[in-house]
């Protein structure tokens, strides 16, 4: 059916005007929403309506009337109970008068960097009904629970490869904005799955804080981590090593190039960057060392600092060097963390600045939570696990805990 046939079919025909008909969608719903309380009390209860129960138990105690507020206004519906009033709905939670499609709506918003009065104009400009920003506030301060429960969960007791790296928000603080950084922690699981082990906010990415970042993760419950990938922070693999000392630290390369090419000119750039190339795409360590070699020759007359940076962390930049190129691939940079930064960042690139601490983790884990729904690289295992996988057992052995 056309829309103009719709338009002119008996069915809206029926309607004297659209105040009816909208009486008509308030009761549609009003049956929806009671049929699924029905069906949580009867799971609750474990039988149906017009079924006699099995022992002297629980029971059906009649209705209750409640008034709530859904996308289509305020409707009042009727609420199954029952005798030891345990029943705890989930469509229509206990003391709540706001439908989950409401809070849902609500959360999604926020997700998108909306703030309380935002959100509020949108839902009064689009879906047509008022809910004050106090409402909006009492329902994304759900999250902080969330977020507290998620980051304090129970981890993995080994984690084949973990990924470390930080993103900086502006936040306000006192009567200023300042800069803050987001601390994010992601793991590759013996499944071949990616992980987010958890997020966590400091004023200044520094070798100190990484130090709590690693205890946290070590106290709720991680036992061993056989590969590390970090930037190249004055003092980082030493943080690491003091705390999970069995764990091999590889620098970033792609950060190495970025800092050496930085006081670079420009004319020079695209040269540099080739012979540096030659020393991190080497097939072997020894060829990697020729390759310092050459580059050193040619370009420590003109970019000593930057000369000197690849033997200051040469032992962590090619760390790499002794795996085989299946895992080479995604150890020798922190591209899997940059692109969830990325992305965090289309999730809340609306927001100038946030108002408080919490605003900025909840709207990071709502992000998180986000992606890994929309993006399949997030719930799949990394490309060629099994290959990758036995891998990582020839190599470590027990350390590989399946």
């Amino acid at each position: 059916m056309n829309k103009e046939d719709f338009l002119n079919s008996d069915f809206l025909k029926q309607f004297k005007d659209s105040k009816d008909f909208g009486g008509f969608v308030d009761e549609l719903y009003k049956r929806g929403v009671e049929t699924l309380l029905e069906g949580e009390l009867e799971a609750h209860l474990g039988y149906a309506k017009n079924q006699r129960r099995a022992d002297d138990g629980n029971a059906r105690n009649g209705y209750g009337s409640k008034a709530i507020k859904t996308e289509h206004g305020n409707i009042e519906i009727n609420v199954p109970r029952d005798r030891d009033a345990s029943f705890e709905p989930r469509v229509v939670p206990k003391r709540s008068r706001m439908s989950l499609g409401i809070e849902n709506l609500v959360v999604s918003l926020y997700a998108k960097g909306m703030s309380n009065s935002d959100i509020e104009e949108q839902l009064r400009e689009i879906y047509g009904f008022r809910i004050s920003t106090s409402v909006i506030s009492t329902i994304t301060d759900k999250i902080n629970a969330d977020v507290l429960a998620w980051q304090n969960r129970p981890l993995d007791p080994t984690y084949l490869i973990v990924w470390l790296d930080g993103i900086v928000f502006k936040v306000r603080d006192s009567s200023r904005v300042i800069n803050k950084t987001i601390y994010l922690a992601v793991g590759l699981r013996t499944d071949g799955k990616k992980e987010v082990l958890g997020l966590w906010l400091g004023k200044n990415e520094s070798s100190a804080f990484w130090m709590s970042v690693m205890t946290d993760i070590r106290a709720r419950g991680v036992e061993d981590i056989l590969i590390t990938v970090t930037d190249n922070l004055n003092g980082f693999t030493k943080t690491i090593q003091s705390v999970f000392p069995d764990a091999n630290k590889q620098i970033c390369v792609v950060h190495q190039i970025r800092n050496a090419t930085k006081y670079v000119v420009w004319k020079d750039k695209k040269d540099f960057a080739g012979d540096m190339k030659n020393i991190y795409n080497a097939p072997t360590i020894e060829a990697a060392e020729a390759a310092l070699k050459d580059f050193d020759e040619k370009w420590t007359g003109k970019y000593a600092y930057a000369v000197k940076s690849w033997y200051k962390n040469w032992e962590e930049l090619t760390v790499f060097f002794d795996f085989p190129p299946e895992i080479r691939k995604i150890i020798y940079t922190t591209n899997i963390i940059e692109n969830l930064n990325g992305k965090i960042r289309k999730y809340t690139k609306s927001k100038g600045s946030f108002p408080t601490d919490e605003a900025v983790k909840k709207s990071v884990y709502l992000a998180i939570l986000a992606i890994r729904e929309v993006t399949k690289k997030w719930t799949q295992p990394i490309r060629n696990w099994g290959v990758i996988l036995n891998q990582f057992i020839v190599i470590f052995g027990d350390r590989v805990k399946l």
